[in-house]
């Protein structure tokens, strides 16, 4: 066993204290933190999701690089990513998460290091124990991964469309294209370069640092200097346009499209700077460098915040503005919540979809079309058809902050966790009073910006800005099997669940 001494004279100074104990006794190895080098966990133990991300180590920063051979949106790729870590424990080994073809190297710090494949585990061994609290490095190079049809009833994290291929990670699937720690409890800083064919373009999250041409091939960087989760990476490569608009507070707007379909479709994504607008009077200053919109031709069921570029497919934007509009908003109020405020677990994602669906129906309320688009003449109207429903919503799908389960996305992603999460929201609001409400909204987004806060940090802040105790007030509209009375409306009623329905077993804690 190594010992984590650096210089050759104290190693000399250790073995010879080691021959003074002589008879006496042996001395340990010294190993930073105390504790023997051990395995990193092959997963977080997420109850949703146990073996996304990885324990032992903390990533700070991933440098990757994605190579696209020719203009062909169903090829095969290949790339490199150099992580930049920090262990948080005496590390013998860890693992990184992959579900790509293959990968040709690894190092760490510099160094070969043996790996191995295990499901959707990299299993990697250095060389050398990595002491807990350093710095470390971790290189992955040569890896392949090829990319899937869309598929709305079952989403994949790397997707060919007719134009190019995009990503569609959330919430395990964006380690299908590179080596990652999944897991949004995991938030890191981006340098992204993708390398394509001339004619075809190249845009990923964050702000664009430039392109190189070199035989052929131009390779675009982008930066994103805000911390981001896996799941909401953007590399979007084809026959797309850019298209920038003015900018918003400072804010730079830019949208991708295909290139055929741009005539079409960027007029419709235009509303996004009002509704930025909008949501800055609402919660305070936008969280990233810049926004806008990735329309795909493609059928992937549902909108995402990739972070500072939202993702739609051409079925959304083919739906009526009264439609289109809300679920823009919604995603856009992703980006502070769910993307700068990430969620500590997945059963936490109620922080993130019941916050974008108050503030979609709070849009769609004040910009006179919540009637057409929800058949509710006001917020209240609607709220209280939710609350209706909300015993068979959480017979169903499990409580408001605890899906559950994950067999399917959607049993993640489900009713209780975008209306039960808003309607848990809206009888917080009618709890405490508008006004500390919308002061706990800000106060949210600032406090815990870049970082992963869970549902119990929501009720604690909740309690201290209120200044009320709200833990068991929030602990029954978020955990409760059945639906609390709503404060200021007595005479809401919950549709009764029927008694042949059997209560659906939760996952495990």
């Amino acid at each position: 066993m190594r010992t984590s001494i650096g210089s050759r004279l104290s190693v000399l100074v250790a073995s010879t204290a080691t021959l003074l104990v002589g008879a006496v006794g042996t001395v340990a190895p010294a190993y930073a933190g105390g504790a023997a080098p051990s395995p990193g966990s092959a997963g977080l133990g997420d109850r949703l999701y146990p073996l996304l991300g990885n324990g032992g180590y903390d990533v700070q920063d991933y440098a990757l690089r994605v190579r696209y051979p020719k203009k062909d949106p169903k090829q095969t790729v290949n790339g490199d990513v150099t992580i930049t870590a920090v262990a948080t424990q005496n590390l013998s080994r860890f693992d990184l998460d992959f579900g790509g073809d293959s990968v040709g190297s690894v190092r760490v710090n510099g160094r070969s290091a043996t790996f191995a494949r295990s499901g959707d585990e990299l299993v990697i061994t250095p060389r050398h124990y990595l002491a807990k609290g350093k710095r470390f490095w971790v290189t992955v190079s040569g890896f392949t991964a090829t990319p899937i049809e869309a598929n709305a009833d079952s989403p994949a994290g790397f997707v060919t469309t007719p134009d190019g291929t995009i990503m569609a990670g959330q919430p395990d699937q964006s380690h299908q294209l590179f080596p990652s720690n999944d897991h949004p409890r995991d938030l890191a800083t981006y340098t992204i370069a993708l390398t394509a064919p001339e004619g075809w373009t190249a845009v990923a999250n964050g702000r664009h640092l430039g392109d190189r041409r070199n035989g052929g091939f131009v390779t675009s960087t982008y930066r994103e200097s805000k911390p981001m989760a896996s799941e909401l990476i953007q590399a979007a490569v084809g026959d797309f346009v850019v298209h920038t608009r003015p900018a918003v507070g400072g804010v730079p707007i830019r949208d991708v499209v295909p290139r055929r379909l741009a005539s079409t479709l960027l007029p419709k994504a235009d509303v996004e700077r009002s509704q930025l607008t909008w949501m800055v009077n609402k919660v305070g200053r936008y969280p990233f460098e810049n926004y806008g919109s990735l329309v795909i031709d493609a059928d992937l069921g549902f909108a995402l915040e990739t972070q500072s570029l939202s993702l739609y497919d051409t079925g959304l934007f083919a739906a009526p503005k009264f439609v289109l509009d809300p679920v823009m908003n919604h995603e856009l109020a992703h980006q502070w919540f769910g993307d700068s405020v990430a969620p500590w677990s997945w059963s936490d994602v109620w922080q993130n979809e019941g916050h974008a669906t108050w503030y979609e129906m709070l849009y769609a309320d004040e910009t006179g079309v919540l009637k057409q688009y929800t058949g509710s003449a006001t917020l209240e109207d609607y709220f209280k058809r939710v609350y209706a429903r909300g015993d068979q919503y959480r017979q169903k799908y499990g409580p408001v902050a605890r899906p559950a389960g994950s067999a399917s996305v959607w049993d993640v992603f489900n009713p209780n966790v975008y209306d039960g999460g808003a309607l848990a929201l809206y009888a917080l609001r009618q709890k405490i009073g508008v006004a500390k409400f919308e002061l706990l909204e800000r106060v949210w987004v600032s406090k815990y910006r870049g970082k992963s806060p869970s549902t119990a940090d929501f009720i604690a802040l909740a309690s201290r800005v209120s200044g009320r105790n709200l833990h068991a007030f929030l602990t029954d509209w978020l955990y409760g099997t059945t639906t609390p009375a709503m404060p200021g409306h007595p005479d809401w009623k919950v549709t009764p669940v029927p008694a042949t329905a059997a209560p659906r077993a939760l996952a495990g804690r």
